[in-house]
C-alpha cells in the first residue's frame, strides 16, 4: 500500500487514467461515452499549470475521511478511448475541504465536460469507506460496461454471487489467483440512485469487483487505476469464456474444484471459492 511519500506524481496518475480507459475500451467495456474513473490521493496534488480554474462544489455525500486528500475524476460525456489524447481535459481535480462535505473542483483551460460523471456519488462514497476502514493513501475506483459479464447478468441462473462466480472462475488458473475473493452481484438498480450506492459500498467492502446486474460493473485498487482495470479485464474474460461454452452448447468441462484449489494452495492464495 503505498504512502504519502511514496504517492505517484500527477503526470503518473493523468498517464495511468488515460491508459486505463484505452483498455477499458480496447475490451468492449465502454461504448460510448460509457463508464468512469477515478483516483484517490492521500495529499493535496501539486495541481501547477494543468488545473488552473477552479469552482467550489458542494460534495454529492460527506467524506470526512476524503479532507485534505484529492480525487481525480473523469467528466461525465468523455469518451474513456479519447482520454489518452489529452487526460487533463477529461478529467476534474476535486480538493476536499477538511468539512468533508465541500471541495474546489480544479479544471483545465481545455475542459471538456459540463460537470463530473454522474456516478460521482458512487465513485466517492467507496473511496470515503475504503479510506475510513483502511487508510490508503491511494485508491482507485474503476466503472465500467463489459458485455460478456453484463449479458450474464440477463440470465436469472447468474444473478448471484455464488452462481457466477463459480462459473468465470473455472476457465483460467489466473482467475483465482487475480479475484480471490470472486464478484459480487447486485441485483438491477437506477444508475447513481442512493440505492446503487450504498449496495456497491457494501458489496467493496468484501470484494475488489462488484457487478451491477444488467449495466456493468465498478473495481477498486490500493495500487493502480490500471489494476483495477485488470481486475475487470480477468472477469471479462471468465465471462466470455462461459459464454462461449453457453453458445457451444456446454462440451468444455473448465477447471475441477480440485483444480482451482491447487492452483490456490500453489500461489498462497485464501480463497472461499477454492
Amino acid at each position: 500500500m503505498p504512502t504519502t511519500t511514496s504517492l505517484p506524481n500527477l503526470d503518473d496518475l493523468l498517464a495511468d487514467m488515460g491508459a486505463a480507459g484505452s483498455r477499458i475500451s480496447d475490451i468492449g467495456a465502454s461504448e460510448a461515452a460509457a463508464g468512469n474513473l477515478s483516483v484517490y490521493v492521500g495529499r493535496d496534488l501539486d495541481l501547477g499549470d494543468r488545473f488552473p480554474r477552479s469552482e467550489e462544489i458542494v460534495l454529492p455525500l460527506p467524506a470526512p475521511a476524503l479532507a485534505g486528500g484529492t480525487v481525480l475524476v473523469t467528466g461525465s460525456g468523455r469518451r474513456l478511448r479519447q482520454l489518452a489524447e489529452d487526460p487533463s481535459a477529461g478529467i476534474g481535480a476535486v480538493r476536499i475541504h477538511r468539512d468533508g462535505r465541500t471541495a474546489t473542483l480544479r479544471t483545465s483551460p481545455r475542459r471538456r465536460f459540463a460537470r463530473l460523471t454522474s456516478e460521482f456519488n458512487s465513485h466517492l462514497a467507496v473511496h470515503q469507506d475504503q479510506v475510513a476502514r483502511r487508510g490508503p493513501a491511494f485508491h482507485a475506483v474503476v466503472h465500467a460496461q463489459p458485455p460478456h459479464l453484463t449479458y450474464l447478468s440477463h440470465i436469472p441462473a447468474y444473478r448471484g454471487t455464488a452462481a457466477l462466480t463459480s462459473r468465470i472462475l473455472r476457465w483460467e488458473p489466473e482467475a483465482v489467483v487475480s479475484l480471490p475473493e470472486g464478484v459480487v452481484v447486485l441485483d438491477f438498480m437506477v444508475p447513481g440512485s442512493a440505492e446503487l450506492m450504498a449496495a456497491n459500498v457494501e458489496g467493496l467492502r468484501d470484494a475488489q469487483v462488484v457487478l451491477w446486474s444488467k449495466h456493468g460493473v465498478m473495481a477498486r485498487s490500493d495500487v493502480s487505476v490500471t489494476h483495477a482495470v485488470d481486475r475487470i479485464e480477468y472477469a471479462e474474460t471468465g465471462a466470455r469464456y462461459e459464454y462461449m461454452d453457453l453458445v457451444a452448447g456446454r462440451p468444455a468441462e473448465g477447471l475441477t474444484s480440485d483444480e482451482i484449489k491447487r492452483v490456490a494452495t500453489a500461489f498462497d492464495i485464501a480463497s472461499p471459492w477454492a
